[in-house]
């Protein structure tokens, strides 16, 4: 048992894009597909699949890589941690790489990107930012 999943999940996927493996294999958990989601959304990795085998589940994610076998997520950062939650307002999310990049944050609505949550003017905890 992790004490911060999200950091796991990060530290898989990086792990993962650094040895050029094809995919990133790891336990199952609702802001773990939500995330997925996103990431896939936004073109940074290929798709993913849930399997649910018994009690716990595997969250199987298909890195993107282009013809050089350069990895389309060149770096992820976990912000917001258990010891120290960091919670944004809509006018103060950060810019990732002056805005090449993407934060994932957490809302009452649902885990939004940075550029949705100004659209629809809501704060949140600001889990990671990824580019």
């Amino acid at each position: 048992m992790t004490t911060d999943p999200i950091a796991d999940m990060l530290a898989r996927i990086r792990n993962a894009s650094l040895a050029r493996h094809p995919r990133a294999e790891m336990p199952l958990s609702k802001i773990k597909v939500h995330i997925a989601e996103i990431l896939k959304s936004e073109g940074f990795i290929e798709g993913f699949s849930v399997q649910n085998e018994g009690v716990a589940g595997t969250l199987t994610i298909e890195l993107k890589y282009d013809r050089e076998r350069a990895s389309a997520i060149i770096g992820l950062k976990r912000v917001s941690r258990p010891g120290r939650r960091l919670y944004v307002k809509h006018t103060d999310l950060p810019k990732v790489m002056s805005g090449m990049g993407i934060s994932i944050i957490s809302t009452s609505r649902g885990v939004l990107t940075n550029k949705q949550a100004v659209k629809e003017r809501i704060g949140g905890e600001l889990l990671c930012e990824v580019w």
